[in-house]
């Protein structure tokens, strides 16, 4: 396993780097802020880049895009004191394969890197849990969304026209002069609206129209 070691302070790199070599992991060698870890990504390429996050010039979670564009086969892990959820979930994204806490014990802190060998996630404790209510939490996000956008689907081109004004706040009386149609035409488009999103009322109804960001069209249907 060849590493690279980014990290801003001096002390704590060379320490890391000593205590990786004692285990018998080459360092290949080490950068101090995240320019120079792109560069010496492409130049030396490692097969592992512990990356803090937090350094001048770029930080980790840039280098790691940079470098997760040049090279996407490179595995890249945060080691940081940082445990913030933005942190986290920012560096996944951006194409980290692991986060540790530079708080880990040593013992943890080379069971989980060794992990990577094996194909697992190095993740600190409780940070895969963490990572795990984020992804549900958007996977949720997605289903709902997708949801409503079928339910939107079922609407009229007139009723899409109704309910935007109605969710603007207009009463049915106004909706009606608006589109020249009856105050009873507008109730019982809005009947059919809430059988159609298959909801309970004028008020869930508004509530849908607002999340999923009704648009009035540009002329009257």
């Amino acid at each position: 396993m060849k590493i690279l070691l980014v990290d801003d302070h001096p002390l704590f790199l060379d320490g890391l780097k000593t205590l990786l070599t004692i285990r018998g992991l080459e360092v290949v060698g080490t950068a101090r802020d995240g320019l120079e870890a792109v560069e010496k990504a492409h130049a030396l390429q490692p097969e592992v880049i512990l990356m803090d996050i937090e350094m001048p010039h770029l930080d980790g979670i840039a280098a790691t895009r940079l470098i997760k564009t040049e090279r996407p086969n490179v595995k890249i892990v945060m080691l940081t004191m940082s445990e913030s959820d933005e942190d986290l979930f920012e560096a996944i994204k951006s194409g980290a394969c692991g986060y540790l806490l530079k708080a880990e014990d040593t013992e943890k802190f080379f069971e989980l890197l060794m992990g990577l060998t094996r194909g697992e996630v190095p993740l600190s404790p409780g940070l895969a849990s963490r990572v795990l209510k984020e992804l549900a939490r958007q996977k949720g996000a997605g289903g709902s969304l997708q949801q409503a956008e079928e339910k939107k689907e079922a609407l009229t081109p007139r009723q899409i026209e109704v309910l935007t004004l109605v969710a603007q706040g207009l009463t049915y009386k106004e909706v009606g002069a608006k589109l020249f149609l009856s105050e009873r035409t507008i109730k019982y488009h809005m009947g059919e609206i809430i059988e159609r999103l298959q909801l309970d009322n004028r008020q869930q109804v508004i509530e849908y129209a607002r999340r999923i960001k009704f648009k009035k069209p540009d002329r009257p249907l």
